[in-house]
């Protein structure tokens, strides 16, 4: 059994066939247990997650029934002691039992955590490889037909910046390998997604630079000034500047950005693409 959680939740039998969709509430309880896969999950916890700070004095006893409901959705046995249960009752709360292999955002985060590693050993086709299967797994927002409560918003809010984090690891991979300018239609993409995002804007006027595209390098880095001057009143970061007058005249700019002759923290070295040569 599988249970894919980014996009629509659904569980997906050996077989192949997806099993019907529970009510909301038990889709609920089942999307927080494998959040929490094979650690015990407090009835606390449910009942912060389903009520949040008001819940009825039937709560406990109702987090009881969906429970049992999920258990009979799972294997088509209520019982919390059977043989073929999933989802086993410990003191103190829930447990269930699935390995990491079968839930998707535990294979995602297991391939992003790859990818990154990959890139920081020097490894960058499989950095790129490993990143491409994580994002290859998101099938749209998580957990897009189920409510969520507070418990399960922090962690669709993990998981939606560990996406942005594994985009920003595969375009650094593909620069590492001389191959950024081939992300220019997916950045275009990106900077219209995540317009405040000013490192995807840099990669695009890198990309662009690289590419030969001068003018069009040129209008991407207006894009980004008006949209941080008219959405947050701020001119674009040092680097971004320093990337816009590279493109004018390269031989005249510092062929490394400010961040990293000032010492500054960087992450991964951002504008390397766009020195010429």
């Amino acid at each position: 059994m599988r249970f894919t959680l980014m996009g629509p939740f659904q569980i997906i039998a050996d077989d192949g066939e997806v099993l019907p969709a529970a009510t909301p509430k038990v889709s609920q309880i089942l999307a927080l247990l494998l959040t929490h896969a094979n650690d015990l999950v407090t009835p606390d916890t449910f009942i912060q997650e389903l009520w949040q700070h008001s819940p009825p004095r039937s709560a406990l006893n109702t987090v009881q029934t969906y429970v049992h409901h999920a258990r009979r959705l799972l294997t088509g046995d209520a019982r919390p002691d059977s043989e073929h249960s999933l989802l086993t009752t410990r003191f103190g709360g829930y447990t269930m039992h699935v390995d990491d292999s079968a839930i998707d955002i535990k294979v995602f985060e297991r391939l992003v955590a790859r990818g990154r590693d990959d890139l920081r050993a020097g490894r960058y086709e499989a950095a790129a490889d490993a990143v491409a299967l994580a994002l290859g797994l998101w099938r749209g927002p998580v957990l897009s037909n189920v409510p969520t409560g507070d418990v399960l918003a922090g962690r669709v809010i993990h998981l939606e910046e560990l996406r942005i984090r594994a985009l920003e690891l595969r375009i650094e991979a593909m620069r590492r390998l001389g191959r950024l300018r081939e992300l220019v239609p997916e950045l275009r993409t990106l900077v219209h997604d995540y317009p405040l995002n000013e490192w995807f804007h840099g990669q695009l006027i890198a990309a662009l630079h690289q590419a030969g595209r001068r003018a069009e390098a040129l209008d991407a880095y207006r894009t980004v000034r008006r949209i941080l001057r008219d959405e947050l009143g701020l001119e674009p970061s040092p680097d971004i500047q320093w990337l816009h007058q590279r493109v004018l005249s390269p031989s005249r700019v510092p062929a490394t950005p400010p961040a990293q002759r000032g010492g500054g923290a960087v992450v991964v070295p951002l504008w390397e693409s766009a020195r010429t040569g």
